[in-house]
């Protein structure tokens, strides 16, 4: 990297982070416009060598895009969610009414919530599961891991169970 590109860059950052942010937050609330900003200038940054010289319509251009990948992600969610709620609570051999999963489903971060779903309910492998959140698969597997403990701590603090959280057999081993 040259650094004649860092400093057209910084330029570009500076006189025009603002406008795209108040872009932005024309079309979104205050949290969304800031990651759309941040988006915008990591994709800007990716793209530096096609910066036109006039870059604010580029800009607005990908910040718009940013704008509706984000408005599709949130319905996908909100598809899940109305998927999920419509279906009756399972219950397993212990008496464990599925709601419970649910419930402590819904009291992980997202980032939990995703990784076993994509695996439990997508039936992706640890490999592909990883592609989807943009990380390695060993990666994945420690994430995967550590959200199976947290799901397991959430279950036993709603009272639903007394033995160790959902396991193999609610919940595949993930392998890198």
């Amino acid at each position: 990297m040259r650094i004649d590109e860092e400093r057209l860059f910084d330029t570009c950052f500076r006189g025009y982070a603002g406008r795209v942010h108040a872009f932005a937050l024309r079309r979104a609330d205050a949290e969304m416009a800031q990651e759309v900003t941040a988006e915008t200038f990591l994709i800007a940054w990716r793209r530096r060598a096609e910066m036109p010289d006039q870059p604010l319509p580029w800009l607005y251009g990908i910040a718009r895009g940013v704008l509706a990948n984000e408005r599709r992600a949130s319905r996908r969610r909100g598809a899940l969610r109305a998927r999920i709620a419509a279906q009756p609570p399972p219950v397993d051999s212990d008496g464990l009414e599925g709601r419970h999963v649910l419930e402590a489903l819904a009291g992980l971060r997202e980032a939990d919530r995703e990784a076993l779903l994509l695996i439990a309910w997508e039936g992706l492998s640890a490999r592909e599961a990883a592609s989807v959140l943009g990380c390695s698969a060993a990666a994945f597997a420690v994430r995967a891991h550590r959200a199976r403990r947290r799901l397991a701590r959430q279950i036993g603090e709603l009272g639903a169970s007394t033995e160790p959280a959902p396991s193999s057999s609610s919940l595949p081993e993930v392998s890198a």
